[in-house]
């Protein structure tokens, strides 16, 4: 199951619905032609042994068909070491969804609710979040159905995931199987109370699993960002250093909030060019899909990572983004949203107000080093400059301690005012701030 050729031609004898294409594979150019012309184009040219987005092209013509298939060969035989490909449909803009299935070797199965996985580049995912949101009971329970079918067709026990994409009507098409505890397994772990790793370990001692299908219930919703050492700047490219600095946020595990990361670096660790670039992962459990993006979203704030580049702003992003946020999205998301990779978001004057409050505090921290008399060096005025993002305008203000606590903001570009109270101002890790603004708190 492991061979994606294979695999299909495995879905198809259990009746499992399967993405039109060739199940066979593709060696000459005429080939490659005919069956990407009888498919009917955009076709997507794939490595049968490929993985985590390697030996994959799209092609939407002939020459797209040519060229996909001689780059994916060449990508798959230096991966893999294994050169075959083969052609199907390219479903354009589905969701991914994928369902975690449990067997034993005494007939038992078992599928676990779905996990969604449509944020991806470069056919990578980069955010998955569990159940979906887009899904229904009568689709789950189909598609779990037939991911069990599977396993029992190709009298498959242990832990596993069955993969499918499935288009704006519901209709879905097996994509792969993958026969091994996949990096977002905890998510569906959060939300079953199902230790995985647990189950694998005894399914594979021979034991009978000790659930049954009905056993099996939703608990809230649970996100996992993979947090990477790379530039969303420069199309993701890889970063490779030193964790010069590193702190984790703060791990929860209350009745409503849970915070759990995954990971096998610590300050001091490299990023090197041997393994692949993943830091951690972060993961977040709360009773609804709002409150485990919210707890995800404070996550984010509380990470800080220096030495290397480093994906946590376009985290921040993908959850602010409207289309995320209303579980409007598909694998188009990141194409469609960030087709240019990611600089930053625009500021509001809430996140000026911050900044220039932020700034006066630690240039003053800064003026008072090693000062006898700190009140003789501290100053109460600061002109800010923020450089632009894109085509907004560069910002330049006025920032000046009018009291204890209370700071008066200048816009310097239409000379508007606005005073802000600000309580509990705290500068640690030299990267971590935070504070009271008009009573909210606030992570920077």
């Amino acid at each position: 199951m492991g061979d994606k050729i294979e695999s299909k031609r495995c879905a198809n004898e259990a009746g499992v619905s399967n993405v039109p294409g060739f199940l066979g594979e593709v060696e000459k150019d005429e080939d490659i032609l005919k069956i990407s012309n009888d498919i009917g184009y955009p076709v997507m040219i794939k490595a049968s042994a490929g993985g985590g987005g390697k030996g994959m092209r799209i092609a939407y013509n002939d020459f797209e068909a040519l060229e996909g298939f001689r780059l994916s060969k060449d990508e798959a035989i230096s991966s893999f070491g294994d050169g075959r490909i083969f052609i199907e449909k390219y479903i354009e803009s589905p969701r991914h969804i994928e369902f975690q299935i449990l067997g034993d070797e005494h007939g038992n199965y078992v599928y676990l609710p779905e996990r969604e996985c449509s944020v991806q580049r470069r056919n990578q995912k980069v955010i998955e979040e569990a159940p979906s949101a887009a899904m229904d009971p009568q689709t789950r329970h189909k598609m779990g159905s037939q991911a069990l079918d599977l396993a029992r067709a190709c009298g498959y026990f242990s832990t596993g995931t069955v993969e499918f994409l499935m288009d704006k009507n519901k209709d879905f098409y097996f994509l792969e199987m993958n026969t091994r505890l996949q990096v977002e397994h905890p998510i569906t772990e959060e939300i079953t109370g199902v230790d995985l790793v647990e189950q694998q370990i005894l399914i594979a001692a021979g034991h009978k699993l000790r659930f049954t299908q009905d056993d099996i219930k939703i608990k809230g919703h649970s996100m996992e960002y993979r947090v990477y050492a790379e530039d969303p700047a420069r199309k993701f490219l890889p970063s490779i250093g030193f964790l010069r600095k590193y702190k984790e946020p703060v791990k929860h595990n209350d009745p409503n909030r849970r915070v759990r990361i995954d990971t096998g670096v610590e300050e001091g660790s490299e990023i090197s060019v041997y393994y692949d670039p993943m830091i951690s992962k972060l993961i977040s459990w709360g009773p609804d899909r709002k409150a485990a993006s919210d707890i995800l979203d404070r996550a984010f704030d509380e990470y800080v990572i220096q030495g290397v580049t480093h994906n946590l702003g376009f985290g921040k992003s993908i959850l602010h983004n409207k289309a995320y946020a209303d579980a409007e999205y598909s694998t188009a998301f990141i194409p469609t949203y960030y087709k240019d990779g990611f600089t930053g978001d625009y500021l509001s004057k809430t996140d000026h107000n911050i900044l220039c409050v932020a700034a006066h505090q630690i240039k003053n921290m800064h003026l008072i080093q090693g000062e006898n008399d700190p009140e003789s060096v501290m100053q109460s005025k600061f002109h800010i400059v923020i450089d632009p993002i894109r085509d907004q305008p560069k910002a330049e203000l006025e920032v000046e301690k009018l009291e204890e606590g209370k700071y008066k903001i200048t816009d310097l570009n239409d000379n508007t005012c606005e005073t802000v109270d600000i309580a509990d101002f705290d500068f640690e890790y030299n990267s971590l701030i935070s504070m009271k603004m008009e009573g909210e708190e606030r992570l920077l």
